[in-house]
Order: C-alpha cells, then structure tokens, then sequence
C-alpha cells in the first residue's frame, strides 16, 4: 500500500507504482467529499479521468475505488458500513480483469 497526498495525486502516484513495479492490476482508494464549492465536481472529473487515460495508455487495469459523497458519514458507510465495501469491490474487480487479459492472451 502506498499514499499520495491528495486525490488529484492519485493517478500520478498509480502511475509510478505502474513504472516501478509492473503490477497486474492497480487499485486506487481514495475520499472526496463536498464541500460548499465546485472544487469537488473537477477533483472528481480529474481523477477519474486521469485513472482512465492511466489504463488505457499502460493496458494494465486501474480499478477506480474512489468514493465520492456528501458527507463523511457517507464515505463510512460505503468503506465498509451499511453500504458494503468499495475497497472489497475494487478488489474483485481488479481480479476479474486480471482474468479477463489474461484469457486474451493468445
């Protein structure tokens, strides 16, 4: 597991692991929650397209496990209260598309 400092730093910081590591599947957690401003509408537009373009340019699976809320109290609940996982999600999604490159592989 490793840390960046922000959200928006998210793709960068997959992108190292990426050039560092090689791994099969990278899975991003991270929080944004609203705030009074529209700064939470670009950060989240940002990442996840940064997660995209990260994907698509290394053909090695981003898995964006991003919550995006209105509240902390949210976020909670969908990191492992009420709401189920994301983290446990993002997870089985990294696996499936693990599976699925490498069943193309001729």
């Amino acid at each position: 597991m490793h840390h960046v400092p922000g959200s928006f730093e998210l793709p960068m910081g997959a992108q190292f692991l990426i050039d560092s590591l090689h791994p099969d599947a990278v899975i991003i957690l991270g929080c944004v929650i609203q705030g009074e401003t529209r700064h939470f509408e670009f950060i989240c537009q940002a990442v996840a397209q940064g997660c995209m373009d990260l994907g698509l340019k290394s053909n090695v699976p981003v898995i964006f496990g991003v919550l995006t809320t209105n509240s902390l109290e949210q976020a909670l609940d969908r990191a492992g209260g009420k709401h189920g996982n994301k983290g446990i999600e993002a997870a089985v999604t990294a696996l499936q598309m693990i599976a699925l490159k490498n069943g193309l592989r001729p």
